[in-house]
């Protein structure tokens, strides 16, 4: 295992930044913004008073990265009202996942993160209605091609993603939060059931439920391109929630219920080894039993080890990119069977060698 990243060190130590000479810096925000963390990184060092003690160069970058994150909130606002708006003659629960619900529950998370598009859960039997409605106010399938149809609408738990035709904003239509390939089986009915309120007529999912499905999406069902950000987010919303009365107890016994514990083991020992997350004994001894066994358990702690980390020249060790590869084609085998995913990865690949024209 090759030594932290700047960045990991900086994360877990925030007083570190004070000791910093100039061409530390410079690595420190080339890899900040790599990792899509340059806006965190401003958020954390003024949570620690620390910002003054920036030299100049660096924080005019740092700057910046907060006033974009700032305009990207602003849009992820506007784009949930409209939404709420377009489906509001339904009246069916929305539940927003992921970046958009950090953003509307007023979560620590949300400050200085990037958003890429709007994530919803809403009830399956309703998935028709909600994209009819939807396509009404202006959403449109990206994925035209009729595999891509039949694969989102046959095998994944979202619909095809939406943009709209004069924001250009993107949506993901989710009815659940795994595919029904999947591994995994959680119920979506229960994830809706427990949704709480954040904000006017929006919903978001439980605390337990939003660190399973964070959990879930990095550790099971996520390919790790922002791998270190979404460690990050794990990290933010365990500190959060942690001081909540009776979260630590319920925590485990919800992924239990779901069919999770494997993500949520997953994810508690990666962001108590990376991050130094403050997880109690006791919640790590809950979910022991859902650990692999003892020599996969030492291959994935290296496969995470190098895939959580800053996909950046500076982090590069020997073996990353087989590393990074294992885990994506680990997150299509727990995503689908093989007699479905042999023939779904040979037609991506067919058409990557078509689309350069080989």
């Amino acid at each position: 295992m090759s030594a932290p990243s700047l960045l990991l060190e900086v994360l877990c130590q925030p007083a570190r930044a004070g000791t910093l000479d100039l061409p530390r810096w410079d690595l420190l925000v080339r890899q900040a913004r790599r990792a899509e963390l340059l806006g965190h990184l401003h958020w954390l060092l003024a949570q620690e008073g620390l910002l003054p003690a920036v030299p100049p160069a660096p924080l005019v970058h740092l700057e910046s990265a907060r006033v974009y994150a700032r305009a990207q909130q602003r849009v992820v606002r506007w784009e949930a009202r409209c939404i709420l708006r377009a489906l509001a003659p339904l009246e069916i629960p929305v539940v927003f996942l992921k970046g958009a619900a950090y953003l509307l529950a007023g979560l620590p998370n949300s400050e200085g993160r990037l958003f890429s598009d709007v994530d919803i859960l809403v009830p399956r039997p309703r998935l028709e209605a909600v994209e009819r409605e939807l396509m009404r106010h202006g959403w449109m399938s990206t994925h035209l091609d009729a595999y891509d149809q039949r694969y989102y609408r046959t095998w994944m738990h979202e619909l095809p993603p939406l943009r709209h035709i004069r924001r250009r904003t993107v949506l993901d239509v989710h009815h659940n939060i795994l595919p029904d390939t999947a591994r995994l089986h959680p119920r979506a009915s229960r994830l809706l059931a427990d949704a709480v309120p954040a904000g006017r007529n929006a919903l978001v999912l439980s605390p337990p439920d939003m660190v399973l499905h964070s959990a879930t999406h990095l550790f099971h069902d996520g390919e790790l391109e922002r791998g270190l950000r979404d460690l990050v987010d794990l990290d933010l919303l365990l500190r959060h929630f942690g001081t909540d009365e009776g979260f630590w107890e319920a925590l485990p016994r919800r992924a239990a219920e779901l069919d999770l514990q494997r993500p949520l083991y997953y994810a508690l020992r990666h962001c108590r080894r990376l991050l130094d997350t403050p997880v109690p004994s006791a919640v790590l001894e809950a979910v022991a039993d859902a650990a692999p066994p003892p020599p996969l358990r030492a291959l994935m702690d290296v496969l995470f080890g190098r895939g959580l980390e800053v996909d950046h020249d500076s982090c590069r060790a020997v073996g990353d990119g087989l590393a990074r590869w294992l885990l994506y084609m680990r997150s299509h085998y727990l995503r689908m069977p093989l007699y479905l995913l042999i023939p779904h990865l040979l037609r991506k690949a067919s058409r990557r060698r078509r689309d350069r024209g080989e």
